[in-house]
């Protein structure tokens, strides 16, 4: 871009990049420009899940657990990486081969005040849900404190960026590269739905998964997107894939 006086026009104020946005900036910017990127949007009828999610919360409140959404659409992913093994995958160096992975390693994006980390839940297809729940508090708390190492942030097979919390729709995530896909989650609503007699009211939670087309086609990916949210639809098969 060429260098331009921002001055002239009218009064401005100089601010440095962080070390972690320029660290981020130069990452993100690699990927973006090497992973053909496309997005996938979709719903997940989460109803019942955030029903069980108060109740179990609820149950075991004197315990100080807090079960997060977020922990539920791990214990998803875990259960879709399973069926869909190709999305637990990195190109190797040559780009000629694919390298699955036997172990899934879930990112999870934290948006710190200097900027955004992604710290790494591992062996996610071997914990509960309140261990995944916990680690990801503690995960939080490093990232905010600046106490992550690179190898808190390395190794992730998959990662969640999920802005529910502070709103949106839809968005378009880049992947983590070598990781081959991303998922974003917005913020869920209630609306109407069809249920073939009658519209009923069911919390609708929007997903945004961007893939390496590479990889990934547009049918594998719907199909993924598809299981994931009848995963999060059915909370009694999500359970059962719970340790």
């Amino acid at each position: 871009m060429p260098e331009i006086d921002f001055s002239q026009f009218g009064e401005i104020e100089t601010q440095p990049l962080t070390k972690i946005n320029k660290l981020t900036g130069q990452f993100l910017h690699r990927n973006w420009v090497t992973v053909p990127h496309v997005t996938q949007f979709d719903e997940a009828d989460i109803t019942e899940l955030e029903a069980f999610r108060k109740q179990l919360n609820e149950e075991h409140k004197n315990e100080g657990i807090r079960v997060t959404v977020l922990a539920f659409l791990m214990k998803a992913l875990v259960s879709a990486l399973k069926e869909y093994p190709r999305f637990n995958s990195s190109l190797d160096a040559t780009g000629e081969n694919l390298v699955l992975k036997k172990y899934i390693h879930i990112g999870v994006a934290v948006d710190t005040p200097d900027g955004l980390v992604v710290p790494v839940i591992r062996d996610c297809d071997r914990k509960s849900l309140v261990e995944l729940a916990n680690e990801l508090i503690e995960a939080s708390v490093k990232a905010r404190d600046k106490k992550l190492s690179p190898a808190d942030m390395s190794g992730g097979c998959i990662s969640i960026s999920s802005l529910g919390g502070i709103g949106g729709t839809a968005f378009t995530p880049i992947v983590n590269a070598p990781e081959v896909a991303i998922l974003g989650v917005s913020r869920a609503s209630m609306q109407p739905v069809w249920n073939g007699s009658e519209f009923e009211p069911r919390l609708m939670l929007p997903l945004s998964f961007s893939y390496d087309h590479r990889v990934i086609d547009g049918a594998q990916a719907v199909r993924f997107t598809t299981y994931l949210g009848e995963r999060l639809t059915d909370v009694d098969a999500l359970l059962q894939a719970i340790p």
